[in-house]
């Protein structure tokens, strides 16, 4: 055999061989993605499925390409950073953080893991976790549906539905995101408003209970439910507790409305949260956190439950029912 013919057979086996070394190549392992939620499952489940729906949107199918390792904390603070350091330990790309205290705890203890925050509030260039909205900096970006307005809104909407309301209740969380800016802007509106303000803190789920019947001895005549993410999981309980007292509440959270309480008003969280994996998609293509502008929402939802209208006596005036975005009857 000449050397010509060799070297042809040589080439034309390793044409043949190369395609199945090719095939036999080992499968590239999924991506994580961690999922850290200062709420419960039950709570914001709807929130992480609309989270995936927006990944999908972007070509990523869960399972082989990417895995969401869930985190809840379930309202209690204090498991946040412990949480973050087993997604850590997962090798998380990512962690999808919501709402600030759940950023903060994930910047404290996952400082090198891109963050992508799907809600938040307060002043984040404050805070030190941003440099600017603009242009974060560092390992944080998304988006905040935080807007100190909102809160002034809430009295504004809780007077327009009833009127002869003059002394209003205010259930707090001082471990809140912006409560400081939440705060101040209560303030505002109990000003602006001139009606008598009463404020009860209830910073964990066993101090709501006596808060609100802190309020009720000192005759609040309404509720207001300031922006916290362990008042919102405890909604259920507060409306029944509200509600006994013939109080109409006033929230943030759409889950509010729906659970019984008068009206909320807030911006139109599942949105962000669908948003949020247009961040993901970026970070993990290759673009650095800190160079995405963190967005604020424009959307607003108001929310009104007819029935418990009707169960209190009140009628909503037609203004504000042409407003809403949604009536529960």
């Amino acid at each position: 055999m000449n050397n010509r013919r060799k070297l042809f057979i040589v080439l034309g086996g390793c044409a043949l061989v190369a395609p199945r070394m090719m095939f036999a190549q080992p499968k590239q392992a999924p991506v994580i993605i961690g999922w850290l939620n200062a709420d419960s499952r039950e709570s914001s489940a709807h929130y992480l499925n609309a989270f995936k729906e927006g990944l999908s949107a972007f070509g990523w199918k869960e399972g082989s390409q990417l895995v969401i390792e869930e985190r809840w904390a379930d309202a209690r603070y204090g498991r946040l950073q412990s949480l973050t350091e087993e997604l850590a330990r997962k090798k998380a790309a990512v962690i999808v953080a919501a709402p600030l205290v759940s950023v903060h705890a994930a910047a404290k203890a996952a400082p090198t893991i891109p963050i992508v925050m799907a809600t938040g509030g307060g002043d984040l260039v404050a805070a030190g976790l941003v440099k600017s909205l603009a242009r974060p900096g560092g390992m944080i970006t998304g988006l905040t549906n935080f807007n100190v307005s909102i809160t002034e809104k809430y009295l504004e909407l809780l007077l327009a539905a009833a009127p002869k309301v003059k002394r209003v209740g205010f259930l707090v969380d001082p471990r809140a995101g912006g409560y400081t800016l939440q705060m101040e802007a209560v303030q505002r509106s109990v000003s602006h408003y001139k009606v008598e303000s009463r404020f009860a803190e209830a910073a964990t789920p066993e101090e709501i209970e006596p808060a609100l019947a802190r309020l009720a001895k000192e005759d609040a005549q309404a509720l207001v439910v300031t922006l916290s993410p362990m008042l919102r999981v405890e909604r259920r309980r507060i409306i029944k507790l509200a509600l006994a007292q013939r109080w109409p509440v006033v929230a943030g959270a759409s889950e509010f409305a729906e659970a019984g309480a008068l009206l909320s008003y807030n911006a139109e969280a599942i949105a962000n949260y669908r948003r949020a994996a247009y961040y993901v998609d970026r970070i993990l293509k290759g673009t650095k956190p800190g160079d995405l502008p963190i967005e604020q929402s424009t959307k607003f939802e108001l929310v009104i439950n007819g029935n418990t209208a009707k169960t209190l006596g009140l009628i909503i005036p037609q203004s504000l029912l042409i407003s809403a975005d949604k009536v529960i009857e």
